[in-house]
């Protein structure tokens, strides 16, 4: 997996201040994407190690309440393996973090993909530029939800994450 930056203290890309990693490779390429540079799966720089690392330090810190999976496309077909296992050992190492993931992929062509699971929070869905909506909240455009994962691995049916 490729990625493009790791983001320390962000207060856009999910509840309370967050550690957002900007995977890069998309599928979708929706126009009006505010971040294309993160298309292409072959640009930024290999995620190792030191990386990882980095992740973990700021998880480590009491006021960051989680991590935002993003870019790009945390499920782009290149990235889900790597993130999955990411996924899992940020679940193994604090249990009291939240885990959030944007893609441009429906819930209900990944809900049973490795890690998915393991997600708090995912926002599904491609950004339309046509129902963009500035007003809304975690969210580009009208048609993309704000999934609470567990509630609806539970309920067997999308529930909405309400903050």
């Amino acid at each position: 997996m490729r990625y493009h930056d790791i983001t320390k203290c962000d207060m856009k890309n999910g509840d309370g201040l967050r550690a957002v990693l900007w995977v890069a490779g998309c599928s979708p390429r929706c126009p009006g994407c505010h971040n294309p540079i993160t298309w292409d799966p072959d640009d930024g720089v290999e995620f190792d190690r030191a990386a990882e690392e980095e992740i973990f330090e700021e998880l480590s810190k009491d006021y960051v309440s989680g991590i935002t999976f993003s870019g790009g496309d945390p499920l782009f077909p290149g990235n889900r393996e790597a993130v999955a296992g990411l996924i899992g050992k940020i679940k193994e190492k604090f249990p009291q973090k939240t885990v959030w993931l944007y893609t441009g992929y429906l819930w209900e062509d990944v809900k049973d993909l490795p890690g998915v699971s393991q997600v708090d929070v995912l926002v599904d869905g491609p950004y339309v530029e046509a129902l963009r909506d500035t007003a809304l909240h975690w969210k580009g455009s009208a048609n993309q939800r704000v999934i609470d994962v567990p509630a609806t691995l539970r309920q067997g049916q999308v529930v909405l994450w309400e903050d």
